[in-house]
């Protein structure tokens, strides 16, 4: 058996006679999402995009000498393609981890791989976790890649141009992998439950998956394919100590260490959820808010509509209360678009608590409704001659500008004229709470209004 749980290649052999699959006694107690891995490019779920006719992927399983670096995130298939490049290939196959795997363990490989080649038998090198690897373990690779000592393999979730060095980078392909979809995911599952490799009732038989068992498992996978099969397997089990050879959400929540999340993002939850977490923060309960943000990200919610979601907010019921909010709110969504989740979850959180502890003031909402009320209603006449442009070639002559008082050539930076048209010129739109910050605005704006001449005008 090889490092990837692979069979001999005479049980391989034993196999392919048989219908090219393995029973589950000969599997043993491999993991399901070991026995249900790929043996050849076309039973690959996922990247088309690197799949196609002539594909690099295609070269490098047919046996075709080069190295590549694959970049992607868990469960999207990259070692999933080393072990059909295992299999398909009558070269050599090492793993070496790049968490425990040191200098002496790469130059070890390395000079087994020479003298495999002397015998004229070629190496494939499967590097997991490349990223981990130092620049004095990166330089020991460099010379066999580029002298084609090793056919290299390595895997990385994280981005090589910041990660691997330049010179090993240049000399490879890099081969960008992609999240599964739910129809990837969904795909996986129903062969697991009906390849002989699959999935089996303890008395033999097939297991079947409720439907809104599968559009849970789906929903927790989040695209990893590992994770829908480990998570299909224990609920299998669970079916079973239920005496039951179905499935369902029950059973999948006894299997998964944490409750199946009833959240659908495309149905009433998506809308009652959002509903129930902006009015707990315009509520002020921090708590509650914290509770159906966590709901959201459990159940797969795109982190940047919750984050433009909390933008509204700070606009639209904390306002001026506490203007700092919005800015808060603003990098929350920068960071969130930036950084990703799950770190972004924590970026939320912060925004969260800021809004949901800030004081609450509508006032500028109802202050913008009121003047587009206006102006829908016809309201609002000539704009008055004083304020209008006088910059061009002619206004002179309208009587443009005649009149204008210069705001800082007055105390306190406020002249005392009209400025709204005649027929809104008593009118008050913005009328601040004593709330937060906006109890010093109404001091202010009381003042302001004072000066206006617009005291106690409605």
């Amino acid at each position: 058996m090889d490092l990837f749980g692979n069979p001999d290649p005479a049980e391989a052999t034993t196999a392919a006679s048989l219908g090219g699959s393995l029973s589950s006694a000969q599997h043993g107690d491999l993991p399901l999402a070991v026995r249900m891995r790929p043996r050849t490019v076309d039973e690959i779920v996922g990247q088309q995009h690197l799949l196609g006719p002539g594909s690099p992927l295609r070269r490098l399983a047919m046996g075709q000498p080069m190295s590549v670096f694959l970049w992607g995130p868990p469960g999207v298939g990259k070692t999933t393609i080393a072990a059909v490049v295992s299999r398909t290939t009558s070269r050599r196959f090492v793993e070496l981890s790049g968490v425990t795997a040191g200098v002496r363990e790469v130059r070890a490989e390395l000079d087994a791989a020479r003298r495999e080649l002397a015998r004229g038998t070629g190496t494939v090198l499967f590097v997991d976790e490349v990223h981990r690897f130092n620049k004095a373990q990166q330089d020991v690779l460099l010379p066999a890649v580029e002298n084609r000592l090793v056919t290299l393999i390595a895997a990385t979730t994280e981005n090589p141009s910041f990660s691997v060095i330049s010179p090993l980078l240049s000399r490879s392909l890099l081969l960008t992998l992609t999240p599964l979809t739910d129809g990837d995911v969904d795909a996986l599952l129903t062969r697991a439950l009906t390849d002989d490799r699959g999935l089996r009732t303890p008395d033999g038989g097939n297991y079947a998956l409720d439907p809104d068992a599968r559009g849970t498992l789906l929903r927790l996978a989040g695209g990893d394919a590992r994770r829908a099969l480990t998570y299909l397997e224990e609920a299998g089990a669970s079916a079973s100590a239920l005496g039951s050879p179905t499935i369902t959400s029950e059973a999948l929540e006894l299997a998964v260490d944490k409750a199946a999340v009833r959240y659908d993002r495309d149905g009433d939850q998506h809308y009652d959820v959002i509903s129930a977490f902006i009015k707990s923060i315009r509520g002020s309960d921090v708590d509650a808010g914290l509770h159906y943000l966590a709901r959201m990200l459990a159940g797969g919610e795109d982190p940047r509509f919750i984050a433009r979601r909390l933008i509204v907010l700070a606009s639209e019921d904390i306002g001026m209360a506490a203007p700092s909010v919005l800015q808060t709110c603003v990098a929350a969504a920068q960071a969130v678009q930036f950084v990703g989740l799950p770190e972004g979850r924590l970026t939320l959180a912060h925004a969260v608590v800021a809004c949901a502890t800030a004081p609450k003031s509508n006032a500028v909402t109802a202050a913008i409704g009121k003047a587009q009320s206006d102006v829908a209603a016809g309201k609002g006449g000539p704009v008055p001659v004083h304020l209008r442009d006088a910059h061009y070639a002619g206004a002179k002559a309208l009587g443009h500008g005649t009149g204008y008082l210069y705001a800082h050539d007055h105390p306190h930076g406020v002249a005392a004229q009209q400025y709204l048209p005649d027929d809104l010129a008593d009118v008050r739109y913005y009328e601040p709470t004593g709330h937060g910050h906006e109890a010093a605005i109404t001091e202010r704006l009381d003042a302001i209004r004072g000066l206006l001449g617009r005291v106690g005008e409605v």
